[in-house]
C-alpha cells in the first residue's frame, strides 16, 4: 500500500475492551499488532454487516466468540477499532451506526442512525432544543441524519438517556444548553473549537481535528500499542480537551491562573502545560511542577510519564514544595530542620509559658497569627506587627495586646532559631531570602503550580524569587477555592504574582456524574469563595457530561451494621466487574481508615492504604483506603465516606472556635473536605453513618 497507514482506536473500543477476559485482552492486542503490520491481509477475516447501514463498518474474526468492529477507508490509508465484542452482540452494535467525517466540525463521528416513531412537531411537550435552530445544531455537530431524533427530546432524562448514540462533540454542547446555558454562548464555544473543513469525507485530514483527538487515540508503534492496551482507560485520564488545548498551548505575557471546580481537568491542564513548555525548553533550563501534598506530586509524576517523551521528561521537576524547600535547606544550612505537628506544638507552649502574657487565647490563635499575618506580611519585627493588617483575624487587638502577642510570637522565633527547626512559613520566607541574595538567574525557567488554593502567602513570595523577575510564561497555577481543605488564603498579587487578564476558568467536569456534582456543590451554598486573587469566584460555571445515580447515603445504628453494608457492597460492585483498586474507602482520621482496613481484611478483601509517605500504586491490586485529606487530587470510580458522623464530621478538634470568624473558616474547611472526598469519583458515592449522623448530613 502507497498510503501512510493509521490506525485510531476509539474511547468505546477501549471501555469494551476493559471488560473482556484477560485471555481475550492478548488475543485483540495481537490482532491490533496484525492489522498494524498491514490491514489488508488475508488473515485479517473482514466481514461485512449483515443489514449493516454504513458500508465502511466491518467485523474482524479475534477467535470463534470474539469480533472487533473496524472501519476501513484504504484510499486515506486510515482504519479505526469502534468496538469489540461477543459475535451476537458487536453485530447488534453495529449495524445501526454510521462513521463519517461531520462536514461542519471537520471531526470524525461515530453515532446511531435512529428511526423517531413520533414527529416533534405532534408531541404535546416542546423539544429541549426547541430554541436551537437546525442550522444551529448542525453548527454544534449534530448530523443531519440525527436532526429529527434530537429534536423528538422533550426532556433532560431522555436526552441522556441518548448519549451513547450522539457524537460525544455534539452531545457535550447539547449538555450545556439541556443544563440552561445560553445556545448562542454554546454555539459561539463550538466555533472557536471547529476546524476549517473542506466538506470532504477523509479521515486522514480528520486527524488534525482537535474533536476528532477527544473519542479516537492514534497507535505510533508496537510500544505504545502495548501500553495503552495494558492501561486501556489510562489515555482518557490525561486527554487533552480541545478548549484546554488552547490554555496550554497560549503564550502569556506573565504569569497565569486557571480556575476550575473538581473534576474539570486543571491537573491534566497543568501536566500538559509542562509537557509543552518542556517542549521548548533550551540548554540545560528546567521547569518546576509543584504541589502541596506528596501523594498528588507522585501521581502528577507518574501521569507525565504517559504523556512526556523521555528528553521533555528530563526537563521536569516534579516535587510537592515543601519537599523541594527541605531539600534547599539541606543544600544551605544542614544544621536547620523543617518542623511539623507536635515538634512546632512544643515550640508555641515554651513560647507562651515563657512570655507569660496573662492572655485569654489559645496555642492556635499564636500560631495562626504568626502564619497569617507576621510571615504573611513579614511582620518581623515590633513595629512592623503593630502596623500590620489584621483583617479577616476575628479577634481585635488593641496597641496594648498586639505588644503582649508580640512577645510570645518573639519567644517563638527564638526558640526556632534555638533549637534549628523552621516551621514550613518561616523556612519558605527564609529561602526567598537567600535566593534574592544569592541568585543571579531564575532557578528554573517555568514554574507550574497546581492546587494552587492550598498554598499559602509565603509560598507564592518564595515561587517568585526562584522564577526570578516577571517574564513571559514565567509562573503557571491552576487552583480552586472550593477545594480549600488547609487554612492558607493566598492572594497572588500580594505576593508580587500578577494574573490580571490572565486568567481562564474551566467549566466541563469530566471526572463526576452530575448528580455527584451538584450534589456536593449544594453542601457548598452560602459560603462565599475567592478566586485566588482578592476576587470573588462563584464556581457555578461547571458542568458535568455524564449521569447517574445520586450519592447513596445511609444511616446505622451501629458501626457493625455500617461495616456489614459497606463490605456487601465492595463485594457486590466486584462481582459486576469493577476491580477493587477502582474502589476507595475514605473517612476522617487515620485512626478510624485503620480501624476499617481491619475490617475489610478480617472479611477477605485485600486492602492498600494510601499514607503521606505510601502513595497510590495503580500496580498492587487491593481495594483503596486512605484519609480524606489523602484522596485530594486523586479519582477511582466509586468512593465510600465512612462513618460521617456527628463530631467527626466536622472533627471536633479541628475546628477552632476562638472567635466566629476562625470557627467558621474551619467549619468551612470540613465542608470542603467533605465536598473534595465526594468529588473524587466518576461513577457513584457511597456515604455511611452511625449513631449520630454529621450536621452536614
Amino acid at each position: 500500500m502507497t498510503k501512510t497507514i493509521r490506525i485510531a482506536i476509539s474511547s468505546d473500543f477501549l471501555t469494551a475492551f476493559a471488560k473482556l477476559p484477560r485471555n481475550v485482552q492478548g488475543k485483540v492486542t495481537e490482532f491490533i499488532n496484525k492489522l498494524r503490520n498491514n490491514p489488508l491481509a488475508s488473515g485479517i477475516n473482514y466481514e461485512k454487516i449483515r443489514q449493516g447501514i454504513d458500508k465502511k463498518i466491518f467485523s474482524a474474526r479475534i477467535d470463534d466468540t470474539y469480533r472487533c468492529i473496524v472501519v476501513r477507508q484504504p484510499e486515506s490509508g486510515v482504519f479505526l477499532l469502534l468496538w469489540v465484542d461477543h459475535h451476537d452482540e458487536a453485530y447488534q452494535w453495529a449495524v445501526r451506526k454510521k462513521c463519517d467525517v461531520n462536514p461542519n466540525t471537520g471531526a470524525i463521528q461515530v453515532y446511531d442512525i435512529q428511526t423517531v416513531k413520533e414527529p416533534a412537531a405532534e408531541k404535546t411537550k416542546p423539544s429541549v432544543f426547541a430554541a436551537v435552530s437546525n442550522k444551529d445544531l448542525l453548527r454544534l455537530g449534530v448530523p443531519e441524519a440525527q436532526l429529527d431524533f434530537v429534536r423528538s427530546m422533550t426532556d433532560k432524562e431522555e436526552f441522556y438517556a441518548a448519549e451513547g448514540s450522539i457524537p460525544s462533540d455534539a452531545y457535550e454542547y447539547l449538555s450545556w444548553i439541556a443544563e440552561g446555558f445560553e445556545p448562542d454562548e454554546v454555539i459561539q464555544m463550538a466555533r472557536e473549537e471547529a476546524a476549517l473543513n473542506s466538506g470532504g469525507n477523509d479521515f486522514a485530514a480528520a486527524f488534525n481535528v482537535p474533536n476528532t483527538l477527544k473519542s479516537f487515540v492514534v497507535v505510533e508503534g508496537e510500544e505504545e500499542l502495548r501500553r495503552i492496551m495494558s492501561e486501556p482507560l489510562e489515555k482518557w485520564r490525561v486527554f487533552l480537551h480541545p478548549a484546554q488545548q488552547k490554555i496550554v498551548k497560549r503564550n502569556y505575557s506573565g504569569p497565569a491562573r486557571v480556575l476550575g471546580g473538581a473534576g474539570t481537568g486543571k491537573t491534566v491542564v497543568a501536566m500538559h502545560r509542562a509537557k509543552y513548555l518542556a517542549s521548548k525548553l533550551k540548554g540545560e533550563q528546567k521547569i518546576l511542577v509543584t504541589t502541596f501534598t506528596a501523594n498528588l506530586a507522585a501521581d502528577i509524576k507518574d501521569n507525565l510519564k504517559k504523556i512526556c517523551y523521555p528528553e521533555e521528561l528530563g526537563k521536569i521537576d516534579v516535587i510537592h514544595l515543601d519537599a523541594w524547600v527541605g531539600q534547599f535547606i539541606k543544600e544551605n544550612d544542614s544544621s536547620v530542620q523543617l518542623g511539623y505537628d507536635e515538634e512546632i506544638k512544643t515550640l508555641w507552649e515554651k513560647a507562651i509559658a515563657k512570655a507569660d502574657v496573662n492572655l485569654p487565647f489559645s496555642e492556635r490563635f499564636y500560631e495562626e497569627e504568626w502564619s497569617r499575618i507576621v510571615m504573611a506580611q513579614e511582620a518581623l519585627t515590633p513595629e512592623k506587627y503593630l502596623n500590620a493588617d489584621r483583617s479577616g483575624r476575628g479577634t481585635g487587638l488593641n496597641q496594648k495586646q498586639r505588644l503582649l502577642v508580640w512577645r510570645v510570637l518573639e519567644n517563638y522565633l527564638n526558640l526556632m532559631k534555638e533549637n534549628q527547626i523552621r516551621d514550613i512559613n518561616t523556612a519558605m520566607y527564609e529561602t526567598a531570602v537567600i535566593i534574592e541574595n544569592k541568585q543571579d538567574s531564575p532557578i528554573y525557567a517555568h514554574i507550574i503550580v497546581d492546587e494552587g488554593q492550598d498554598f499559602s502567602d509565603n509560598a507564592y513570595k518564595m515561587l517568585r524569587k526562584m522564577a526570578g523577575n516577571e517574564r513571559p510564561d514565567d509562573i503557571f497555577i491552576v487552583g480552586d477555592s472550593h477545594q480549600r481543605i488547609y487554612r492558607n488564603h493566598p492572594t497572588l498579587s500580594k505576593c508580587g504574582i500578577n494574573v490580571r487578564s490572565r486568567s481562564n476558568i474551566l467549566k466541563i467536569n469530566y471526572r463526576t456524574t452530575e448528580e455527584i456534582r451538584t450534589h456536593a456543590f449544594a453542601m457548598l451554598d452560602g459560603i462565599s469563595f475567592d478566586d485566588l486573587d482578592g476576587g470573588f469566584d462563584p464556581g457555578d460555571k461547571c458542568l458535568s457530561l455524564t449521569h447517574g445515580e445520586k450519592p447513596d447515603i445511609r444511616e446505622f445504628e451501629n458501626s457493625q451494621e455500617e461495616i456489614k453494608y459497606i463490605v456487601g457492597e465492595i463485594n457486590r460492585l466486584k462481582e459486576n466487574g469493577i476491580k477493587l483498586s477502582d474502589i476507595c474507602v475514605t473517612a476522617r482520621t487515620k485512626k478510624l481508615v485503620d480501624e476499617y482496613t481491619a475490617q475489610f481484611t478480617k472479611a477477605g478483601i485485600r486492602t492498600f492504604a494510601i499514607k503521606r509517605n505510601k502513595t497510590d500504586d495503580r500496580d498492587i491490586d487491593g481495594l483503596r483506603a486512605a484519609t480524606m485529606h489523602r484522596v485530594k487530587g486523586l479519582e477511582f470510580k466509586y468512593v465510600f465516606i465512612a462513618a460521617v458522623n456527628d463530631k467527626i464530621i466536622p472533627h471536633s478538634s479541628a475546628i477552632n472556635r476562638s472567635d466566629s470568624v476562625s470557627e467558621a473558616e474551619s467549619l468551612t474547611a470540613e465542608k470542603c473536605l467533605l465536598y473534595v472526598a465526594m468529588t473524587r469519583a466518576q461513577k457513584g458515592v457511597y456515604i455511611t453513618c452511625c449513631g449520630r449522623k454529621s450536621e452536614f448530613l
